[in-house]
């Protein structure tokens, strides 16, 4: 056997793919082998990078409103706030501190009454811990000043009152008033001295703030409900509060964002990994493409196994040969199927809007959705999760035809030859 070449059978394997075929069928079957496996890595980069877009999208719109964490006091309002918030701010990986009232209420405009979730907040407070005075469309937040009964409303929730700023609307509050007629609710009347659109529906829709002063005077309140914490990292937000407030005296409640939205960001995760199995087994039947490629081959090249064998190879060298071959053919697939797929990751936001201006059409209309445009977030451990598993496939799919190949027998392959 010749040993100018070591090993012999990546020599052997790597020629029979470069080598013309006398059957240009089997030429085409691995074409068609490779692009499938391109197209199935390209798909399942893409798709996880925009899903990956829409969860960081998600992420900042929520907790750009619902702050990394919230401190409450068991006991009820947070009488010594001040004590807890210089506290907390001394700690080097926390941002901002705020305190806040959360009241339910119903807001009144001529006939038009909507259920409205009521926060008081501070003006010079609130832009620590959300970005509700980045998101202002009309107006500001420093427009809200204690004892003055301004409003600042969503914009979805302004746009079914019919108001703007300068309007007046009432404000019902659940607590009750005890007159000589009886219970009677209690109501103030607002005026609306601005309007923010965060771009969440949840947000826009039913979420109105007013000065802390004011909420504690219209719900009866001594202190604030709770203090609302932002962190430099809203992944590590879940052991910095609870490591904080362990340094606190007293008896306090920490509950970060991934308890206070642990169900809609599951949702989220199993979605993902719903699609990336959905998405797999495409690349899946792709690879499993070089199964008949290489079992056609395998026929193809019966006269070459039988000199093969006669000449001394094992059956152990003719496998690792068309094992080699079918790799090859799933590496170059899986390797232009990363590229691309990179790329159109890379580039789905300038893409997306270049067609949908050349063909005059909007893929997710901002009428319908809050997120109109595509986003995408590429993550390098899926490129290599996904060219991992890609190629495991193409290597397992190599092993039938070429175990089909070690067991030729010699003499029968070249009985009619």
């Amino acid at each position: 056997m010749p040993t100018m070449y070591k090993p012999f059978e990546v020599f052997i394997g790597l020629r029979y793919v470069r080598a013309k075929r006398r059957n240009h069928f089997i030429s085409f079957i691995s074409l068609i082998s490779m692009a499938g496996i391109a197209l199935g890595v390209m798909a399942l980069i893409t798709v996880l990078s925009v899903m990956n877009g829409f969860e960081k999208e998600l992420k900042d719109r929520i907790l750009g409103m619902a702050s990394h964490a919230t401190v409450f006091d068991y006991s009820g309002d947070v009488q010594d706030w001040r004590i807890i918030a210089d506290e907390v701010r001394s700690h080097p990986e926390i941002l901002g501190v705020a305190q806040f009232i959360n009241a339910e209420g119903m807001l009144v405009k001529n006939k038009r009454v909507r259920g409205t979730s009521i926060q008081g907040v501070l003006p010079e407070q609130e832009p620590e811990v959300s970005v509700i005075s980045e998101k202002m469309i009309s107006g500001e937040l420093n427009n809200l000043q204690p004892k003055e009964f301004g409003i600042v409303l969503g914009s979805e929730l302004s746009r079914s009152l019919a108001v703007l700023p300068g309007d007046k609307v009432t404000l019902v509050a659940p607590q009750a008033n005890v007159t000589p007629a009886g219970l009677l609710p209690r109501l103030k009347q607002f005026t609306v001295v601005g309007i923010f659109e965060i771009g969440m529906y949840e947000y826009d829709s039913a979420l109105a703030l007013i000065h802390l002063e004011d909420a504690k005077i219209l719900f009866k309140k001594n202190g604030p409900d709770g203090l609302r914490i932002m962190t430099t990292d809203m992944m590590s937000a879940p052991w910095v509060s609870r490591e904080v407030m362990s340094q606190v005296s007293g008896k306090y409640r920490v509950v970060d964002w991934t308890q206070q939205h642990a169900n809609f960001f599951r949702a989220l995760k199993t979605e993902k990994t719903v699609m990336f199995v959905i998405l797999t087994l495409i690349v899946a039947v792709a690879a499993f493409n070089i199964i008949s490629t290489l079992v056609m081959m395998v026929t193809d090249k019966q006269a070459d196994i039988a000199v093969l064998r006669t000449l001394g190879t094992s059956p152990r060298s003719i496998m690792a040969i068309f094992m080699i071959q079918g790799t090859v053919i799933g590496f170059v697939g899986i390797l232009f199927g990363i590229l691309s797929g990179i790329w159109l990751a890379l580039n789905v936001e300038t893409l997306v809007p270049a067609i949908e201006g050349m063909f005059q059409i909007k893929f997710l209309s901002p009428d319908v959705y809050y997120i109109s445009d595509l986003p995408s977030d590429l993550h390098w451990n899926d490129v290599f999760v996904i060219g991992s598993v890609a190629f495991l496939f193409s290597l397992l799919a190599t092993i039938f035809p070429a175990w089909r190949a070690a067991k030729t027998q010699p003499a029968e392959a070249l009985r009619y030859e």
